[in-house]
């Protein structure tokens, strides 16, 4: 098993912003990954530090004007003469008939929502958590050890609600929708498995008319929670992709013992596409003690799920993505770390 991180990956500080009629803290803080990154040092293993694969594989999967965007994005902003604030955030989102002159226009066009404005310092963290990803991805093309077989990506920010050119919910890039079309151009199928609290809208929407990456995710209901209008049952794909996006939406609520119903169904379906890689998008937000938490999955739970998708016995990419319950991030990794040691 191999773990990449990056040292860049918290120069990104999100500030309190606007949301749902008040004022809000950021939950995708740096403590984060500083917590994470403690659960390898505690069971011994080593992080690699990832190496720049450049900004093409990113644009294989974003939009050249969204990825300029989030790159000069704040300097724009604050070149503007009014004061806008110390960090880029649209209160409107108008991403069609918009022509993108000046920054506050591109905001509106480019942020789906309010959780996802960036600051001084926060393109550096964003280009490097996909840089994260990739280094594994690149490491799975290339590497001939079993070593490569199993990989974890420690990084922030997550990217599964990052659209072709859309910001949201705290995500930027998407990082696994990246990797699994770097990882096309040796294997013929790749399989992501999400379960994240959160539906993952933007790897659904990059992919859903393709049947060459199949999305599965088990998240909590959307109705009347993020993100709202997608992760629903009925939405299987369209065109060739039909039949290759599995939405299993839990009810709000749910136990530990309904949550792994669910993997198991996402599991059954990629066992019969029998894919070539599995990407796990993993989110700690399913944690029982969660602020973001609709279901109640423990700390021995991420040991059974790291088990699970371990036993598919497929090359697997781990990006660790949403989780909240900061002071509980590190026993929960090393809970499933240990499940992908067993």
């Amino acid at each position: 098993m191999k773990i990449y991180s990056h040292r860049d990956n918290n120069t990104h500080q999100p500030l309190p912003y606007f949301s749902y009629g008040q004022m809000r803290e950021p939950l995708e803080i740096p403590q984060r990954l500083e917590e994470l990154l403690k659960a390898p040092k505690a069971l011994g293993l080593d992080v690699i530090n990832a190496k720049d694969l450049g900004i093409n594989p990113i644009l294989e999967v974003h939009d050249y004007g969204y990825v300029e965007f989030l790159k000069n994005g704040y300097e724009e902003w604050k070149a503007v003469e009014e004061d806008l604030g110390a960090q880029v955030q649209t209160g409107i989102y108008v991403p069609d008939n918009n022509p993108g002159l000046g920054i506050m226009a591109k905001a509106a066009k480019y942020q789906a929502d309010d959780s996802a404005p960036f600051g001084e310092g926060s393109w550096n963290t964003i280009y490097w958590s996909a840089q994260t990803a990739l280094a594994a991805a690149d490491a799975l093309l290339n590497d001939k050890s079993n070593q490569s077989a199993i990989q974890v990506c420690l990084s922030r920010p997550p990217g599964h609600h990052a659209g072709k050119k859309s910001a949201g919910g705290f995500c930027y890039l998407n990082n696994g929708a990246i990797i699994a079309q770097y990882l096309r151009q040796k294997y013929a199928k790749i399989a992501i498995i999400d379960t994240d609290m959160h539906h993952g809208q933007g790897v659904q929407e990059i992919f859903y008319d393709r049947k060459d990456v199949l999305y599965t995710s088990v998240h909590g209901s959307p109705i009347n929670f993020y993100p709202a209008v997608t992760g629903h049952e009925f939405e299987k794909g369209e065109g060739e992709g039909y039949g290759f996006n599995l939405n299993f939406p839990m009810p709000h609520g749910a136990s530990e013992e309904t949550f792994f119903k669910h993997v198991d169904q996402s599991i059954d379906a990629v066992k019969l596409y029998n894919p070539d890689v599995v990407i796990h998008i993993l989110g700690f937000d399913v944690f029982e003690e969660d602020p973001e938490a609709r279901c109640a999955v423990s700390t021995k739970g991420f040991e059974v799920l790291a088990q699970n998708m371990k036993a598919i016995d497929k090359s697997l990419i781990v990006l660790v993505e949403g989780g909240y319950t900061v002071d509980k991030l590190n026993i929960n990794l090393q809970s499933f770390l240990k499940g992908l040691m067993t």
